[in-house]
């Protein structure tokens, strides 16, 4: 498995598949044709039916500038991943001088035709089970041997992250107004943030985590600057769980850092074993995936064994098998951004029943990570960010 340092990138929202990947790839042809006097950029697939609303376009013109033309290819689908791009330099006779296919594979990651981009070998093992009997033969938790994988800069790293996604819920608490787009949607962070500090301790702790979940949500769906966790679609949920923890239970940064490297091995895992691309096997690897790192993380934090937060991560991905991605009008704010808030409370439920539990269950994360790949596959392309099916089929239709 590669280093975690790939499933936390800062930058602009709204979407890590749609956004950071194409003007990532963007940056690299231009990087490789800077003297083009045209630039063309084919988008296909999943990235084509909901690059509008995701600002795929948006973020490619910016960086290619005048010179590019958009051209849209929805019904058309490359044949490694639904999301994908073939991009073409010419020069001033309009003569074809260089092509590129790539493939904005989910998290801001890309993969290329013709030389799959090979994760780095960071970490000896690449299953749950495996780093479980590693753990318990040679001792130490999950922060630990991430540590003793990674280079030395990671603690900086995770710093830098934890900064970026506390920067992201105090602009997101203290912003009032409407997001872009055609839903003309409100921004809910601030208001519930005011209610929450209303309201008494039973129902308190929900309230706050929801405020900070819509916080980041909101400020991706903005185009502002979050964390992926392990993507921009789902960048509130690892958040609002442990700025609950630093802000209301006064948990010191250091242990937040820890439960962030925890985090990412959770997060690095499914990637390795099975997606983190909405457009690949649906909400189930954005909200799914991050529900499950912040349950790990919640885990941690509250004093939990190896055995217990495993059970934790396992149960909050078990509890969102087959979720679909279904982005009304293409844009990333419904479901998407009250589903953050619902993810990120039942991560916090998943880390609570499993420490109540003494660690043990039938179903491991492995194969609860083996049964999402499998109904990934098997979810139809109408739920899988294309914005053909479910809540954004019956709001277009009835509009």
């Amino acid at each position: 498995m590669d280093s975690i340092k790939k499933i936390f990138k800062i930058g602009h929202g709204p979407s890590s598949s749609h956004t950071m990947g194409p003007k990532k790839a963007a940056e690299i042809f231009l990087k490789k044709n800077p003297n083009a006097l045209i630039f063309k950029v084919h988008i296909y697939g999943s990235l084509a039916l909901t690059g509008k609303g995701h600002m795929t376009d948006v973020a490619i013109l910016d960086t290619l500038g005048e010179r590019a033309e958009i051209i849209w290819c929805p019904k058309e689908r490359l044949p490694l991943h639904p999301n994908g791009l073939i991009f073409e330099a010419f020069d001033n006779k309009s003569t074809l001088t260089d092509s590129w296919e790539v493939y904005s594979i989910g998290g801001g990651e890309l993969m290329d035709k013709d030389n799959k981009i090979e994760p780095k070998k960071v970490y000896p093992h690449t299953n749950m089970s495996d780093i479980l009997k590693h753990l318990i033969d040679e001792g130490g938790t999950f922060w630990e041997y991430v540590y003793r994988n990674e280079d030395n800069d990671l603690e900086t790293y995770l710093w830098e992250v934890w900064n970026a996604m506390k920067a992201a819920i105090e602009r997101g608490l203290n912003t009032e107004g409407t997001l872009p787009g055609g839903l003309k949607l409100l921004r809910k962070a601030p208001s519930y943030h005011f209610k929450a500090r209303m309201q008494n301790q039973f129902v308190q702790d929900d309230s706050f985590l929801f405020a900070f979940a819509l916080a980041v949500s909101e400020e991706n769906a903005s185009g502002n600057v979050v964390v992926t966790a392990p993507t921009c679609g789902s960048s509130g949920i690892l958040p609002a769980v442990l700025y609950l923890f630093y802000k209301d239970k006064d948990v010191k940064e250091d242990f937040i850092i820890r439960a962030l490297a925890t985090a990412g091995l959770i997060g690095n895992i499914v990637k390795k074993n099975a997606s983190i691309s909405g457009a690949e096997v649906g909400c189930q690897g954005e909200v799914g995936v991050a529900a499950a790192m912040a349950a790990a993380a919640a885990a941690q934090i509250a004093g939990g064994t190896i055995h217990q937060i495993e059970y934790a991560a396992s149960s909050a991905q078990e509890h969102h098998l087959g979720l679909t991605c279904d982005p009304v009008a293409g844009l990333v704010q419904i479901p998407c951004i009250e589903r953050n808030a619902f993810g990120a409370q039942r991560a916090i439920d998943s880390a609570l029943f499993a420490i109540n539990s003494d660690g043990r269950h039938l179903v491991s994360f492995d194969q609860v990570v083996e049964a999402m790949k499998q109904t990934g596959k098997d979810m139809p392309s109408l739920y899988k960010e294309t914005a053909l099916g479910g809540l954004a089929k019956v709001y277009s239709d009835n509009r």
